[in-house]
This record gives C-alpha cells, structure tokens and sequence, in this order.
C-alpha cells in the first residue's frame, strides 16, 4: 500500500497545474450511456475514479478508449452496444458515483441494476431521491440482494421538486428526462458548475435544456442523442486546495488552468483569513502571503456556498492561523475524520456534532497519520506540508481517487513528497473503512 513521505518547511513557489474535474467526468462518461454515437471527452483527469468508471462501462458492453501520450486527458466511448446493463458490485463498492449510471440506463435500455454505490466513509449520500425522481417519471423500481432493479418501457416527463438539494440526483434524473416523452421540470436542484457541466455537454449531444445551474432546470425530452466532442471543466476542488497550499507554506504559487468564478466562495475565505489573490489570468489565481493568517469561521453550503469538500483543506490552514476558528459542516455528518489525525500533528482541535472548534497558531510536528477519505488526505498533505520534520501519510489511495499525480504537481513547486511503499503498517484500530 503506498504512502506519501513529506518533510515541511519549503514555501510553494512557481507555477502548478489544475487537471480536468473529476466530478464531472464521471457523469459526463456516464452520459455516453444515452446514445449509440462516439462521446470524445477532453480534459480528463487521471484519476482513480475515472478507471473504475471505465471498467464499469466497459462490463456493461461499452468501447472505451483512452489516449496516451499528448492525449492522455482523452476518453472516447461507445456505447453502441449495452448488453450487460449492469453495474456490479465489484466494481462499483469504492466510487459513489456508480448511481449516475441509473437513469441514463434506464432512459437508453428500460433495465438498469445498479449495485448500492460505495465510496468515502463520509455520511450518508441516499440515493432515494434518485429513486423517487424516476418512479415519477414512471420507472418500477426494486431493490434485493445490494442491487436497485429498475425497469421503464420508456420514461414520461414529470414536474419533480428535491427534497434536499443533491448534486448525483440532479444529475441522475437531468441524463434521465432528456430522453423522456414530454416536459421534466426540476426544482430545487443542484447548481454546482459539475452540473452545468453535464448540460452542457448534453446539449452538444441534441438535448433540450434550460436553467442549468439555477435551482430550477426544464427539458424537452428528445427521441434520441447524437455523439459529441466536449472538453470538462477544470477542477475547482484541487484548484482550491492548491490555493490553500501556496497560503499555508507562505509561498508565492500560481494556480493554473483553473475557472476563478467557481472558487469566489473559497476566495473570500482565504482573502478574510489574510491571505493575498490575485487574479492575474482568465484562467490563472496567484496567491502570496498578505501578512499574519487571522482565524475566521465557515459553513459549508451547497454551491456556491464554501463547498465541503473544502472544508477539511480549510481545517489545516486555520490550525496556523491566530484565534478561534469554528468549522461547521452541514453537508455531511461524519465529515470530520481527519481532525483526529491533525492533532497527532499537535493541531488543537475540538468537535462538538457537526462543529469544529481550532485554535491557533499551533506548531505543527510530524506523524504517521491515517489517509480515511479523499479530501481528508489533502488536509494531511497540507499540514505535513508545514510540519516539522518528515510525516508519513498512510492509505494514499484515497488522493488517487481524486487527484491527479499530486506528488508531482507539488513537487514541482518546491515541496519535499515522495510516494513509497509500505512504509509501516497501518493502525488497524484505527482504521476507517471505505
């Protein structure tokens, strides 16, 4: 099992690179599902996720080809034949996304089973909104054995209202409606750029989409979709935590490749908490030290609220910040995994239910730490990034999930990472399952 060796101390200084957003990639290979043209798909991260998506396409008949070499950041997939619409367990139990495939399944095929999605150990993700949304839009569904069954001789556009704001659902049911007889109309809905994301590359494939990314979005559903040529967003998650890198070494580092407009929400934290941005390009944030780092508090919220899964990045900078920080996380409820591995670093933390209380500045020192989920183990990276002496990061796997090479990028930059193997054994006691 492969761990990161890190020594802190060195300012992040130069320029670093931002790949392709893996949570729109995921449901933009999906969306491939919904038509039997070629789907070429640019900007694509290499990821973890992204080959068990892959995998999982390719189980249920699908050609997927990805480039290598100059093209490595392509994919292109046909789905001109499904014959095993099935997502199996096997496959499916380390990535949540696996539900995206539900409703374009059952929109192209009228049969999805869908094994129960697995994924970070972070609460609760239901996937019964998704269940409800296509039940509406007249879908029998059943569920036996781990596995959703669901069945459609063809969908029926439907007016469907959110219980809560969820991103995988709206998603979900938007690759759904677009083959739907009739009107879907969709309220409450997601608005995170992931989801404009995929309207956009669903309306280079001839869909009928209006109000992606307001809470309100309406389809005409169509006979059927064309193949397309879309290039994906960058990721603001992985742009966001390099900002947060460059802040907590007091480095002076450009992020690159990035959409400034998806990060105004964790812009005007770092600017609060004392840190300088600048945006010196469409595509390009500097940020540099601003003098001393100032606690100041968050919640997380749903786009384009300070997004949660920055929140644990944001734990790690406000450990060397002077003052109270108070973390609340109202996403998700079992979102605080890395603070205990933050205090065997000597941050000073306390959590009170879905509230965390940090004190700063502390002296950060080196540990062997447990990597629980993915932006845990980039809140570990970040404080072992200013930690005295050498930490090692255990269970790394959970960063290949999301972010592409990592060492290298920061490496690049003056950080002192290296990727070995078994380094020591893991704290069983401790450890968190996926």
């Amino acid at each position: 099992m492969d761990k990161f060796v890190i020594r802190g101390g060195n300012p992040l200084v130069g320029t670093i690179r931002v790949s392709g957003a893996k949570n729109s990639a995921l449901p933009c290979m999906a969306a491939a599902i919904l038509t039997e043209e070629e789907v070429t798909l640019e900007n694509i991260p290499q990821v973890r996720d992204i080959e068990t998506e892959r995998k999982l396409l390719v189980s249920m008949g699908a050609e997927v080809e990805l480039g290598d070499g100059d093209a490595r950041h392509r994919t292109t997939i046909s789905c001109r034949t499904l014959s095993d619409p099935v997502a199996k367990y096997e496959i499916v139990k380390t990535m949540r996304a696996s539900s995206l495939v539900l409703g374009p399944l059952v929109a192209r095929a009228g049969l999805a089973r869908v094994a129960m999605p697995g994924g970070c150990a972070i609460g609760g993700r239901p996937i019964d909104l998704h269940i409800k949304g296509l039940e509406k839009m007249g879908a029998t569904i059943e569920q036996a054995h781990g596995y959703l069954e669901a069945r459609a001789e063809r969908l029926k556009g439907a007016h469907l209202v959110f219980d809560k704001i969820t991103v995988t659902g709206t998603e979900d049911l938007l690759m759904a409606a677009v083959l739907a007889d009739g009107e879907t109309v969709m309220e409450n809905c997601a608005r995170e750029p992931e989801v404009t994301d995929l309207a956009a590359l669903l309306t280079a494939m001839g869909a009928k989409i209006e109000g992606a990314g307001t809470s309100t979005i309406r389809v005409q559903g169509v006979a059927r979709l064309h193949g397309a040529h879309y290039r994906i967003n960058p990721d603001r998650i992985e742009a966001g935590t390099f900002l947060i890198a460059g802040a907590i070494t007091a480095g002076d580092l450009v992020v690159a490749n990035c959409n400034p407009n998806h990060l105004r929400a964790v812009i005007a934290k770092l600017e609060e908490v004392g840190v300088k941005i600048d945006i010196v390009a469409p595509d390009a944030i500097r940020v540099r030290p601003g003098g001393r780092l100032m606690a100041a508090d968050i919640s997380t919220e749903e786009y384009p609220g300070f997004p949660t899964d920055m929140q644990a990045q944001y734990m790690a900078l406000v450990t060397q910040a002077e003052g109270v920080s108070l973390v609340k996380e109202n996403i998700f409820e079992n979102r605080f995994m890395h603070v205990q591995e933050l205090v065997r670093m000597g941050a000073n933390i306390k959590v009170d239910g879905r509230t965390a209380t940090v004190r700063g500045p502390s002296k950060l020192s080196a540990a062997a730490v447990m990597c629980s989920d993915l932006r845990a183990s980039a809140s570990l990276v970040l404080a072992a990034l200013v930690a005295d002496g050498e930490s090692i990061l255990d269970r790394v796997y959970h960063m290949d999930r999301g972010y592409e090479r990592i060492e290298e990028k920061l490496r690049s930059v003056g950080a002192e990472i290296k990727r070995m193997g078994n380094v020591f054994a893991p704290r069983e006691a401790e450890a968190v399952a996926d």
